[in-house]
């Protein structure tokens, strides 16, 4: 389906704004945190209440499972954490890789003082900093494209990555996860008038966009080698990171794109041409990576996700995400965190 140039002066000079970004993600970017976001939960000292539950070995992992592949919270600090703490004056700071330009997670507000970063995703950032550093700005933000998530963990390039990242089992063999801080899974955005209907036969002879090393793909790929998704169906179109994709639908150039339903319904908020289709077909759950050698800061953050769960993380939803996703959280929200046993 051709949409032409005609939808981007519709979509009210955001459209154009989105190209702009995409081109820019073609670079990893130094992003400084100069300014305070006009919105961050207040840091939660409270009491943290451990969930308990089964456990599930680390040699047995299952996609189903694999937000269960993590350590239990500790406040201890350890080699990684020593060497962040270490760091001195300007740089003392938190490396984090997060997105720039997904809309209510990790994006540059152009509407702010020095278009500053806002979004869910942030607000765990300045969080998590608060606890390890005692000050939610001491962050360096790394714009990282999602192709490039794990290579920067592992390059060194950050300590941890916060950017809608699920957990896998495959990925769980390159990096670690915290514990699951959200829960979504993966929907077919396409425009409003599209003969598309969700994952299912209307694929078929259409082109369909993902982000390279993203789920989505994976499951595409999967799905369609196993006849569950039409042969026909073109799935040859990766970007660097997610927002070309919507880039290419607007231009025309792919018939739907596939990716967690809670960034396309950001996505579907910002250009009113497109829609969700259908309903989500897979489970996802989002975790912040590190290394997998990290074990004190994995702990350190699973011990922050425990009491931002318990308050803050309400707080975030209702500023970001109420508007896209519902004022009922509930969907969103994962489930009680179950870690490994280590004795």
């Amino acid at each position: 389906m051709a949409m032409g140039v005609s939808r981007l002066r519709g979509w009210g000079g955001v459209g154009t704004m989105a190209v702009l970004c995409a081109l820019a993600l073609a670079f990893v970017l130094l992003l400084p945190c100069t300014q305070t976001p006009h919105h961050r939960p207040a840091p939660d000292r409270a009491g943290q209440q451990l969930a308990e539950g089964s456990q599930v070995r680390a040699d047995a992992c299952q996609d189903s499972e694999a937000q269960k592949q993590t350590l239990a919270p500790s406040g201890a600090d350890g080699p990684t954490i020593d060497a962040i703490k270490a760091r001195q004056g300007v740089r003392r700071k938190l490396v984090v890789g997060v997105d720039q330009n997904s809309y209510r997670w990790g994006y540059r507000n152009p509407n702010t003082e020095g278009a500053q970063l806002e979004g869910f995703d942030i607000d765990l950032v300045h969080r998590i900093a608060q606890d390890i550093l005692g000050d939610p700005d001491a962050v360096q933000f790394k714009a990282i494209p999602t192709s490039q998530r794990i290579s920067a963990i592992q390059d060194g390039r950050v300590d941890m990555v916060v950017r809608t990242m699920t957990i896998t089992c495959e990925r769980l063999g390159q990096v670690a996860f915290s514990a699951p801080y959200f829960k979504t899974g993966q929907q077919v955005l396409a425009p409003k008038a599209s003969p598309i209907t969700g994952y299912n036969g209307t694929l078929a002879h259409k082109k369909v966009c993902t982000a390279a090393g993203s789920t989505a793909y994976a499951k595409l790929d999967a799905d369609r080698k196993a006849g569950t998704l039409p042969a026909s169906t073109d799935i040859s179109t990766t970007v660097p990171s997610q927002l070309d994709c919507l880039v290419r639908l607007q231009l025309g150039e792919v018939d739907a794109v596939v990716t967690d339903g809670a960034l396309a319904a950001s996505q579907a908020a910002q250009d009113p041409t497109v829609e969700l289709k259908g309903a989500p077909f897979t489970t996802e759950y989002y975790g912040v990576a590190m290394r997998k050698d990290a074990s004190d800061l994995v702990r350190r953050v699973n011990r922050v996700l425990v009491a931002y769960r318990a308050s803050g993380w309400q707080a975030s939803y209702d500023t970001w995400l109420s508007a896209t996703l519902g004022k009922d959280s509930s969907a969103s929200k994962p489930p009680a965190p179950q870690y490994l046993r280590t004795s």
